[in-house]
């Protein structure tokens, strides 16, 4: 195998949460460039029929089922869609992700628990599901954030703590699941990237955090799917249990 064919994903499944806008429609076109066939799911399924036509324009398969991630019965019910068509499961992205800027002192329980339920537990369940039926060459990515590692500013805790937790999570599994079954584990960290999500930061937001972004711009998504694909890939079969950051130098300024 050469060394750019070892990027390839001929054959593989790859399953995708909050695959219906910003970064998870991103990651799912790369991975079906790449060529593998997709399982797409997020709350919104209205928008996924859109992601699932760009996916099959690009000549893959793919599927898409309503999932809400917080609900372990919904990632059971996107991995037997996976099986149920494409007969295996080869790669896991947890992008499924909500934000909430809330003071500390402000911030209620149920909006704490509802961020930690979609972003960290959310991940577990749907890793739960999907390592029962990984083949051995099986990669998962847990899409974190660099504010697992530095903080923006901004008043963000169950945000941070969730994305802090998905770290954990990931060296965890990797110790777990790659010895015995093969399956890898890494995460992405990413920093400022065009998406929904920086859309709809306060005016001048983004301005005062260049000064922390050593490349002076935010990222391009298809910067970040490039890392996705690169993990998931053969090209990444020595890498497990780590944290790619991908963030312009972020954490480090």
């Amino acid at each position: 195998m050469s060394v750019l064919d070892s990027f390839r994903l001929d054959g593989r499944v790859a399953v995708v949460t909050g695959a219906s806008s910003g970064l998870g429609v991103a990651f799912a076109l790369a991975l079906a460039e790449a060529g593998a066939d997709v399982v797409l799911g997020a709350r919104r399924a209205e928008r996924l029929e859109a992601v699932c036509a760009a996916v099959t324009r690009l000549g893959r398969r793919a599927v898409c089922l309503r999932t809400d991630v917080a609900r372990p019965e919904d990632c059971h019910a996107l991995v037997d869609a996976a099986i149920g068509t494409f007969g295996r499961v080869d790669v896991l992205v947890n992008n499924a992700g909500i934000s909430g800027e809330r003071p500390a002192e402000e911030e209620t329980p149920g909006q704490f628990r509802e961020v930690i339920d979609v972003n960290l537990n959310g991940a577990y369940w749907m890793a739960q599901a999907a390592g029962a039926v990984m083949p051995p060459g099986s990669s998962i990515v847990n899409v974190s954030s660099v504010l697992a590692l530095v903080t923006g500013g901004l008043p963000q805790a169950a945000y941070s703590a969730s994305k802090a937790g998905l770290l954990g999570l990931t060296r965890d599994l990797a110790q777990q699941w790659t010895p015995g079954r093969g399956i890898r584990v890494n995460a992405l960290a990413p920093g400022l990237f065009a998406s929904p999500m920086t859309s709809g930061y306060a005016e001048g937001y983004l301005e005062e955090m260049m000064p922390r972004v050593l490349t002076g711009r935010i990222g391009r998504p298809e910067e970040l799917a490039a890392a996705l694909v690169f993990l998931v890939s053969d090209a990444a079969s020595y890498i497990t249990g780590t944290t790619l950051t991908v963030d312009g130098g972020t954490h480090i300024a």
